[in-house]
């Protein structure tokens, strides 16, 4: 019998609740339920609300099928908020907003990585966040990721912008900035400059171009998510991963003390204590009074 709950009024069919969905920590569907419902649905939802949402669905672990879409999923209840969004080369299409904890705990139960877009709904192509994602080339890990963040750290400074971070939840960091409403492509070209800025002070650590064949021992400062149709991995998603890894806020302290990747794996069932530590490091990004603009 498929279990039925009721979250904030919303009747819920939920299955497969003993499915191990990572055979390396035995890490069940029903504890991924717990994770997003219990543990971190009050920061989640924070960087959920108001943005389109993209999902990586992988519904039978991380070691089997996974494919990504846009489109709300066949079956998506019609209290489930949608929204129309503009596409470039296609005509628009609708896409799930995740507004409140029944839609969360909806979607969870599809298995899901949450992927959002810098803007928001109402703003569309209207960044009020900027992102770098630091993504290293073996045998370059964590380690060399922290060393480029702390540089781009003290270079958006000097810009009056303040980025906090968080961890991929797979290999690498992302840095992210909150922005005055500003276009997606300036955006883009700024942290395109600053990428370049990047690898011009770090040659022997940071790398501005995607091409594999420069990538091993350096970081790819991935500047590419700021345009208008990508999406970054959102604030404390899990990760379809070997384990139930986290992108994870982490602390400038911890960014700077890291020695060994391991320093800054982050799995889902710390997360609890981390949140009752520090509550949501991300908060600036949620908070218009630190918004800062572009430099002209």
């Amino acid at each position: 019998m498929t279990p039925i709950t009721e979250v904030e009024g919303r009747r819920l069919s939920l299955s497969n609740l003993d499915k191990v969905l990572y055979p390396a920590t035995g890490t069940t569907k029903g504890e991924v339920l717990h994770y997003y419902a219990a543990v971190a649905a009050g920061a989640i939802l924070d960087h959920l609300r108001h943005r389109p949402v993209s999902f990586l669905r992988y519904p039978d672990g991380p070691g089997g099928l996974r494919f990504f879409t846009k489109n709300p999923p066949p079956g998506t209840p019609a209290w489930v908020e949608t929204a129309v969004m503009p596409r470039h080369e296609e005509e628009e299409t609708r896409q799930v907003v995740v507004q409140d904890l029944a839609s969360l705990v909806w979607a969870a139960n599809l298995v899901v990585e949450f992927h959002t877009p810098q803007w928001r709904t109402d703003t569309p192509e209207v960044a009020d966040r900027m992102v770098f994602d630091l993504d290293p080339g073996a045998p370059a890990t964590a380690v060399e990721c922290c060393a480029v963040a702390l540089w781009l750290r003290e270079r958006l400074a000097a810009d009056g912008l303040t980025a906090c971070a968080k961890t991929s939840g797979a290999k690498g960091l992302h840095l992210l900035v909150p922005l005055e409403p500003t276009p997606s492509a300036r955006v883009s070209a700024y942290a395109k400059r600053l990428a370049a800025e990047a690898r011009g002070a770090l040659p022997e650590l940071a790398l501005d171009r995607m091409k594999r064949a420069l990538r091993p021992g350096k970081v790819f400062v991935d500047f590419s998510q700021n345009a208008a149709a990508k999406t970054t991995a959102t604030p404390y998603t899990l990760r379809a991963a070997a384990e139930p890894t986290v992108s994870a806020p982490v602390t400038w302290d911890e960014v700077a003390a890291c020695r060994s990747p391991a320093d800054l794996v982050f799995r889902a069932d710390g997360m609890a204590a981390r949140l009752d530590r520090y509550g949501d490091l991300l908060g600036p990004l949620l908070d218009r009074r630190r918004a800062r603009p572009l430099p002209a």
